[in-house]
């Protein structure tokens, strides 16, 4: 294999001649062998970095900072970036040291030797078209790094929050098929009083449907950027009117409703704005889970357990144990719950671990954010797609449960008291005799016409006052 000598201040290296990445690019190869997941697992972030070059140079065209002829080529070597041409070129583990400085000039070198082949020169022929002069004009991997980065949650986040809608749909769609299914309701794991399993699963949808807005918030939040920040705020190596054009093209090339920050110091540092994503993650992990603990509940038995629902049986579920059936999907979603409410913690303490004008941790935040982002979108499609469409409901076994629970002596307080529905319930508890017969034959507290008045459906899941 043919190869290219390159050289940086530490010294020379030998590169294939056939890959567009650099000396830069392959001393990170050499150094951080981490999480073994190079950049180019996330194709939002290597079409947001082709973005950022493409948008400073424009700027620095129009400023007259970079010469025409090799701006026009990099915007074009930028555009086939943002296509996904050369995605595998993007080689960097997502974890590394250097705040991102291998990331930044993995593309400042993939995007100058395709820019010099189209100029008809050769990879490394950097006289021409250099990844730091030229490429990487005006800007430093603190400005230009933590800008694509934004860019790729922004545009992750607009396909994850329609995942979220979609399971609020399906949670909404399962909630009307259900309206007419009686159940019980329980609290502490102990009857409680009637409902309407449609309500049951209506509230899960309400619940994953608060979600949605805060993901929109968090993307509004990350939207602002410190391009012409450099180094750590100043600006320094940007002329005049950079920040504010460069921010201008990037709105144009990317559509997305990006703006400038107000102090380019404090944003060059601030990491609020991953904190705050990550606990609307973190939140929407809770609230998965703990619906998916109720659909292995509600499912469980089935001759020994709630056995009000059936899920979807996937697969089977022992290796000893014929016949016998897991809710494998709510376990999986759980376990990636998991996951991004540990993530959140990675976030956390790289938020705080930032010194004076710079966060060197970002590319962990990058890393915890892009998985959890991609792992609970997976988890919460697969939740929708394998378990809630196919739910059914055991409709006559869940009303024959509410008809034999003591839970129904709740509906009586108003009519015979608190102190005789105490005793009906602790007497039916005691002798396995069912309220109805105590109440109605037995001690005759009220009778057959006003039991049926009490206890309709409609009654028992949107409960009017009776006396």
């Amino acid at each position: 294999m043919s190869k290219r000598i390159e050289h940086d201040f530490l010294g020379e290296m030998e590169i294939p001649q056939d890959v567009y990445y650099g000396i830069q690019t392959l001393r990170a190869l050499e150094n951080f062998h981490i999480t073994g997941i190079p950049l180019k697992v996330e194709p939002l972030m290597v079409q947001a970095l082709g973005y950022v070059k493409k948008a400073a140079a424009m700027a620095n065209r129009d400023l007259g900072v970079l010469d025409k002829n090799i701006a026009e080529y990099i915007i074009k070597a930028s555009d086939r970036v943002i296509n996904g041409e050369f995605d595998d070129q993007f080689l960097s583990d997502l974890i590394q040291g250097g705040a991102g400085t291998s990331v930044n000039m993995n593309a400042n070198e993939v995007i100058a030797n395709v820019a010099l082949e189209m100029m008809g020169k050769k990879k490394g022929d950097y006289e021409f078209c250099h990844p730091n002069n030229h490429v990487n004009c005006s800007q430093s991997t603190n400005d230009a790094y933590p800008t694509a980065f934004r860019i790729a949650l922004i545009n992750k986040l607009t396909s994850y929050k329609q995942i979220l809608a979609d399971l609020g749909q399906a949670f909404e769609a399962k909630g009307n098929e259900f309206s007419n299914v009686l159940k019980m309701g329980r609290t502490q794991l102990q009857d409680a009083v009637p409902m309407s399993m449609g309500d049951e699963f209506r509230a899960f949808a309400t619940n994953i449907g608060e979600e949605v807005p805060r993901v929109e918030e968090s993307k509004r939040l990350i939207s602002e950027i410190n391009m012409g920040a450099t180094a750590i705020g100043t600006g320094v190596n940007a002329p005049k009117g950079y920040s504010e054009l460069v921010t201008k093209h990037l709105r144009d090339v990317t559509g997305l409703d990006l703006v400038l920050a107000a102090d380019l110091i404090e944003a060059t540092y601030d990491t609020g704005a991953y904190v705050q994503l990550s606990g609307v993650l973190k939140r929407t992990a809770v609230k998965v889970s703990k619906i998916c603990n109720d659909l292995r509940l509600l499912s469980s038995g089935p001759r020994t357990g709630l056995n009000e629902i059936n899920l979807p049986p996937m697969q089977p579920g022992s290796s000893i144990m014929p016949g016998k059936v897991n809710p494998v999907i709510p376990e999986v979603v759980n376990q990636t719950a998991f996951y991004v409410i540990g993530a959140d913690l990675t976030v956390t303490l790289a938020a705080e671990a930032g010194q004076l004008q710079l966060n060197v941790m970002e590319p962990v935040l990058a890393f915890s954010l892009f998985t959890a982002i991609t792992y609970m979108g997976n988890a919460v499609k697969t939740l929708k797609d394998k378990c809630v469409v196919g739910i059914t409901a055991n409709a006559d076994h869940t009303r024959q449960m509410v008809m034999n629970s003591i839970g129904i002596v709740t509906q009586l307080n108003p009519v015979i008291g608190y102190e005789k529905s105490a005793g009906v319930a602790r007497e039916a508890l005691e002798t396995g005799k069912s309220v109805h017969d105590l109440v109605v034959k037995e001690k005759k507290y009220i009778t057959q016409e006003k039991w049926d008045e009490i206890f309709t459906f409609d009654n028992l899941i949107r409960p009017q006052f009776i006396q």
